[in-house]
């Protein structure tokens, strides 16, 4: 603290008795501070820029207010000492402490009786201590961090140091230390805290794998039975026929059952069979040798049955497989062998065939469109996966999975969902089943910023659906004679405990259904 005291406001006018020459002559408007040594105990003369005297002080008068301002600057300077929450030292130049406040004693536990006016390095080990290194380099440090082993082991504290100047010399220097000690420890806790989540994390992710039907999500009566089925034919032999809409995740399925099968070891080879046109589709699924047809590899090439050796053939869209390869194929599958385009060799098969469509095949086996001797080949045990509009209920868990994969995808927050959003997701019929609600949030995940996905997130062609439609009758509103209770436990359960969405599907306000959870003490 300094305070500019004028010389002008202690002067006393001048009078013709007094004698300049037996004073120091000061200009008039200097202030206290700016005297220097040469003027301390001498009466001063104020002069004017003429050289007029105009005033005087005697020098016992300079010495009591200086006296004074040096009281009120020690009384603000021991204040300000006992008042932060940081340890502050002082050492002078020899690095003797004249300053100790009681944030150092209670961090250092050094008494300050005990460790003023001596050697800070009596103390300390002077390699730890920044208030001596500006004395040495006249320079001051910012955010060091020191980790002390005396008087108390671990005491980490983070520092700030500057040199205290005078004249041009350092004549001291002041550190003002945080302890820091706590937040050390703490994080250290954090990080070991830390270290064992992602441990569990990584068991818990090692269990998941250990089980193939860990990425089929839902709790709907619909599809665990459809895991339940795929479960116990996935440690059998027998051929699989998958069928559901498109989008349901035959493939997912498909996968799952080879991976919980005994070829699990084995390679797993898909084959689209409504994306291969129909002239290479007998080269793509048996391969062909070399000379086969004009344009064709000269060293031949392997077919799919090849490479799914030992493991799971996966024929998706078996339903757009041609009627001449659907006689072929059943040929392979009765006799365990197949030959090669232009070959003679018959090389034998095994391979798991697991299948899929989305068409009706019986339906198509009346129309003459597929063979019904290769139906029933394939057709030993056959799964259906339920579409999304028959598992309204796994809707809420599928949408938070698809939020919290694309957020990490896109480094942005999970984003929280607006009731009526949620409505008109359970609402909808979802033709394009899990895999549009996948595209969908994902297109919304890249457009939208904000903490909130509102209807106006939704693209233009997401209509809305009437207020008084109803997704599952059999969940949201039991049968007549099921009591009110069952019917609010169900459209909670369905909109995994979002009261604005139950309302809602119940056709009532959300404060009635407040009410109502009240009553059954829900």
């Amino acid at each position: 603290m300094q305070q500019q005291i004028s010389l002008l406001s202690l002067a006393s006018p001048w009078k013709k008795t007094l004698d300049p020459a037996d004073m120091e002559r000061v200009p008039k408007d200097a202030t206290l501070s700016d005297l220097d040594e040469s003027a301390l105990g001498k009466d001063l003369a104020l002069q004017d820029r003429e050289g007029g005297v105009v005033g005087w002080i005697p020098a016992r008068k300079v010495t009591q207010v200086l006296w004074r301002q040096w009281k009120i600057c020690h009384a603000y300077y021991e204040t300000l000492l006992e008042t932060v929450d940081d340890a502050i030292t002082a050492v002078d130049e020899n690095g003797k402490i004249v300053s100790w406040n009681h944030r150092s004693e209670a961090i250092f536990e050094y008494p300050r009786d005990e460790i003023m006016g001596k050697p800070i390095t009596d103390f300390f080990e002077q390699d730890a201590l920044e208030v001596m290194s500006v004395l040495t380099e006249g320079k001051g440090g910012k955010g060091v961090f020191r980790k002390y082993h005396q008087p108390s082991p671990h005491v980490y504290s983070l520092i700030n140091a500057l040199p205290v100047v005078m004249n041009q010399r350092v004549i001291g220097g002041i550190s003002v230390e945080r302890d820091i000690t706590d937040v050390v420890r703490l994080n250290n806790e954090l990080s070991t805290t830390t270290a064992y989540i992602r441990d569990l994390e990584k068991q818990f992710d090692e269990q998941k794998a250990e089980d193939p039907f860990h990425k089929i999500k839902g709790r709907s009566e619909a599809i665990r039975h459809a895991v339940n089925l795929a479960g116990k034919v996935a440690s059998t032999e027998a051929s699989v026929l998958i069928t559901g809409e498109s989008g349901v995740g035959k493939e997912l399925f498909a996968s799952a059952i080879h991976k919980a099968g005994p070829r699990a070891e084995g390679p797993f080879i898909d084959i689209n069979c409504g994306a291969i046109p129909t002239p290479l589709f007998e080269s793509e699924l048996f391969g062909y040798e070399r000379g086969a047809f004009t344009g064709a590899n000269k060293e031949g090439k392997k077919g799919k049955l090849d490479a799914a050796e030992g493991g799971t053939l996966f024929l998706d869209e078996i339903g757009e497989m041609p009627l001449d390869l659907q006689v072929k194929l059943l040929r392979v599958l009765q006799e365990k062998r197949f030959y090669r385009v232009g070959g003679t060799e018959p090389i034998p098969l095994d391979v798991r065939i697991i299948a899929a469509t989305n068409r009706d095949l019986e339906e198509m086996i009346e129309a003459g469109r597929f063979r019904e001797d290769l139906y029933y080949r394939l057709h030993v045990v056959s799964i259906r996966i339920p579409p999304l509009r028959e598992r309204m209920e796994d809707i809420p868990e599928l949408i938070q999975l698809c939020l919290n994969e694309f957020s990490r995808k896109y480094s942005k927050p999970v984003p929280e969902l607006d009731p009526e959003v949620m409505y008109r997701f359970i609402n909808h019929d979802w033709p394009g089943n899990v895999r549009q609600l996948r595209n969908l949030i994902e297109r919304i995940m890249i457009l939208t910023d904000g903490e909130t996905i509102r209807p106006h997130h939704l693209p233009s062609n997401f209509t809305k659906v009437e207020e008084s439609r109803v997704t599952n009758p059999s969940s949201l509103h039991p049968p007549v004679g099921d009591s009110e209770e069952m019917r609010i436990r169900n459209a909670l359960t369905t909109t995994y405990g979002n009261k604005s969405a139950a309302a809602k599907l119940l056709g009532i306000s959300r404060a009635t259904l407040y009410n109502k959870m009240r009553k059954y003490h829900l």
